[in-house]
């Protein structure tokens, strides 16, 4: 089996209904966690006298530019893995956590700075100048292809800064440093980055009441759910929809937001999702965005609505700044002066996205463990150093261990190595076997990372 195997079992999915339950009321459908005690409508009685296997998820995170290469460092203590300054988010993962130093992207070296080495960080290719693109399909689409046939979405891609046009100087298309998830060779695959339509994408939020409660549609199923199934179940059902509920408050106000804009901008032609990152209908603090779309991914895996996501913190030569971390350069620019205490603060900020997900995957109990256990989030960014855009090697972070498939609470260190054995898509490659997707070749990579 190839990568670059067609996608048109992908595109798609006619709805496919695993063995979850769902909630469903006018105009929207809720996929519930996995309850144990609930036979699944329509679908034959589970033997509880078997273990029962649980989905694998992956997620990938990207923050752009590099990151501080003083205090990004994990190393062996006396008492276990010690972490450094901009790591420290990750404390009280470290356990579940695979510290990976040294590898790279072959592609993305000697071609110049910033979209020639971002547009094939979850795929390996080399990639095309000029005005036609032309890379390879990432590793999440081709996991999606074949995990997205088990569930409603085949993926989720979202982002919290819009995608810009035109080209670099180095003749790059900025397509290539705005987008991570690519479907095949010349395509990125659309990015949502406004909450309010991932939200509505992930609960079939549809209809002249998409803007009311999604709960309160579905609350005469809830009650009888609720009354049906047992105590432990009922607890997890409550802790769900209290989560669904303080999403659904802070998604109202934006999607008011959004449609306000939209509605400014209807006699001019495009609507505000055209516009670069119009004031009105996303978070005006790019904190609340960041987590809104945390809280997506989340319950989109806790769901099974989905097993794959990527999640675009920030593009390459991002125009992001940070009042609140006291910062006043926006992140290229503080990049460029990456040994600074202003980016040590930029890039703790980016992990602790990583560790709050990682919180609420672990606070989902799931069998005899959570969530968390089941899933593996990669956290990564395209370059080592942004003042010197040295993509020689690349920072990057797992957490979780995909059903005690992958061992964690260790630091990987593998830039001593020949080139041929650090590869990122050999990772991918042993990554995606433990995913049960089995692929011969991957981007660049046809052997898996000896010792993951």
């Amino acid at each position: 089996m190839n990568a670059d195997t067609s996608l048109a079992n992908s595109q798609r999915n006619p709805f496919q209904e695993s063995r979850r339950a769902f909630l469903r009321g006018t105009g929207v459908a809720m996929a519930l966690p996995w309850l144990e005690s609930a036979q699944v409508w329509g679908a034959p009685t589970v033997n509880r006298d078997e273990p029962t296997p649980y989905p694998k998820r992956m997620a990938a995170l990207f923050m752009a530019n590099g990151v501080n290469p003083n205090h990004y460092w994990a190393k062996e203590g006396e008492s276990g893995m010690e972490l450094g300054k901009s790591l420290q988010p990750m404390e009280p993962f470290k356990h579940q956590m695979n510290y990976i130093s040294g590898l790279f992207n072959k592609n993305a070296t000697g071609v110049g700075i910033h979209p020639g080495q971002t547009g094939n960080l979850l795929s390996g290719a080399a990639l095309q100048r000029g005005a036609e693109l032309r890379g390879a399909m990432s590793m999440d689409q081709a996991l999606a292809n074949t995990l997205g046939k088990e569930t409603v979405q085949s993926s989720l891609v979202l982002g919290c800064e819009q995608p810009v046009t035109g080209y670099h100087e180095t003749n790059f298309s900025m397509a290539y440093g705005s987008h991570i998830s690519w479907q095949n060779a010349t395509s990125p695959v659309p990015m949502e980055i406004y909450p309010s339509l991932a939200f509505d994408s992930l609960f079939e939020n549809r209809g002249h009441r998409r803007n009311t409660s999604i709960l309160d549609r579905a609350s005469e199923q809830t009650k009888d759910l609720s009354r049906k199934v047992s105590v432990s179940d009922k607890g997890k059902l409550d802790e769900y929809l209290t989560s669904v509920r303080e999403v659904e408050r802070r998604i109202e106000s934006l999607r008011a937001a959004r449609d306000k804009a939209d509605q400014k901008f209807r006699e001019k032609g495009p609507t505000a999702a055209d516009f670069k990152r119009p004031d009105n209908g996303l978070p005006e603090d790019i904190r609340d965005h960041m987590r809104l779309m945390c809280d997506i991914v989340a319950l989109a895996f806790q769901t099974d609505k989905t097993r794959v996501a990527t999640l675009l913190l920030c593009r390459d030569i991002s125009g992001l700044c940070y009042p609140f971390l006291g910062v006043r350069d926006a992140h290229h620019s503080a990049s460029h002066k990456d040994t600074s205490e202003d980016y040590e603060k930029i890039t703790r900020y980016y992990v602790s996205q990583l560790a709050y997900l990682a919180k609420r995957l672990d606070a989902m109990p799931e069998g005899d463990g959570t969530v968390l256990d089941h899933s593996c989030l990669i956290w990564l960014s395209n370059m080592w150093s942004g003042s010197k855009h040295d993509s020689t090697k690349v920072p990057l972070l797992t957490v979780g261990g995909l059903g005690g498939t992958l061992e964690t609470g260790r630091i990987l260190d593998y830039g001593d190595k020949a080139d041929d054995h650090r590869k990122l898509c050999s990772l991918y490659l042993s990554l995606m076997d433990r995913m049960d997707v089995r692929l011969d070749q991957f981007g660049d990579a046809n052997a898996r990372l000896v010792g993951i």
